[in-house]
C-alpha cells in the first residue's frame, strides 16, 4: 500500500513543513542564481560590439517583431522542457536557455537606459522597485495560502491583448505609451502571484528548478516594464 501511495506525485503543499521550507529555499536560491547569471551574460554581451550592434539593429519595425517572435518561441520551448520533463538536468538546460534569451532581448532597452544621463541610477531604482514588488507579491501567496490558479485565464487573455497591441503599434507606428507599461506591470504582478501559487500547489519536491524558471520569467517581465516606466518619465 505504501509503495502504491509513493508512486503518486506529492505536491509541495502536501509535504511536511521542513521539506516545504527546503523546497522554497532551493527555488528562490535558483531564482537568485538565474538573476546573477542574467547579469553576467548581459555583461558578456555588452563586451561584444557585434552582439550589441546586431541587437540594436533589431529595434523597431518588422525586425523587432521578428525578435519578439523568436524570443517567445525560445522561451516557450524552454518552459515546455521544464514542465514536461522530470529530469533535473533538462530543467537546468531550460533555465539556462531562458536566461540567455532574456539577456539578449534586454540589450535594446538597456542601450536606451545607458544613453540617458542618469541611466545607471534608473536601472538601480527599477531593480529595487522590482525586487520589492516581487517579495511583496510572493508574501501575499505565502501568508494567505490562497491558490491563484484562477488567474490563468485572465493572464492568457491579457497577454494575447498585449501582444496584439504590440504588433499593431509596430505595424501602424504608434507609441503604446506610459499607460500600456503600467497595465503590463499589473499583468506581470498577476503573473508573479500565479507563478508563486503554482510553486506551492502544482510542483513536486524535486521540481524546484522548474519552479524557479516560472518565477524568473515573471520577475523579468516585471523588471522590463518598470524600467520602461522609469525611462519614459525622464
Amino acid at each position: 500500500m505504501e509503495e502504491l501511495q509513493s508512486s503518486f506525485p506529492v505536491m509541495v503543499s502536501a509535504l511536511e513543513e521542513n521539506k516545504r521550507v527546503a523546497f522554497y529555499r532551493k527555488t528562490y536560491t535558483h531564482v537568485a542564481l538565474a538573476v546573477l547569471l542574467f547579469i553576467m551574460v548581459e555583461y558578456l554581451f555588452f563586451q561584444s560590439p557585434v552582439i550589441v550592434n546586431f541587437a540594436a539593429s533589431l529595434m523597431g519595425g518588422w525586425s523587432w517583431l521578428a525578435l519578439l517572435g523568436a524570443f517567445m518561441f525560445i522561451t516557450n520551448y524552454a518552459e515546455g522542457l521544464a514542465l514536461k520533463s522530470q529530469d533535473k538536468n533538462v530543467h537546468y538546460l531550460a533555465l539556462l536557455i531562458y536566461v540567455i534569451a532574456e539577456a539578449f532581448i534586454f540589450i535594446p532597452l538597456l542601450l536606451i537606459a545607458f544613453s540617458m544621463v542618469d541611466g545607471v541610477a534608473l536601472l538601480q531604482q527599477a531593480a529595487v522597485m522590482t525586487i520589492a514588488l516581487f517579495v511583496g507579491l510572493s508574501s501575499v501567496v505565502f501568508f494567505t495560502k490562497k491558490d491563484f490558479s484562477f488567474l490563468r485565464s485572465i493572464l492568457v487573455i491579457g497577454f494575447v491583448i498585449a501582444l496584439g497591441l504590440i504588433v499593431a503599434g509596430t505595424i501602424f507606428g504608434f507609441d503604446l505609451g506610459l499607460w500600456f507599461s503600467v497595465a503590463m506591470v499589473a499583468l506581470a504582478a498577476g503573473s508573479i502571484l500565479y507563478s508563486t501559487s503554482n510553486m506551492v500547489h502544482k510542483y513536486q519536491e524535486e521540481q524546484y528548478v522548474a519552479a524557479a524558471l516560472g518565477l524568473f520569467a515573471s520577475l523579468m517581465l516585471l523588471f522590463w516594464y518598470i524600467l520602461r516606466i522609469f525611462i519614459s518619465r525622464d
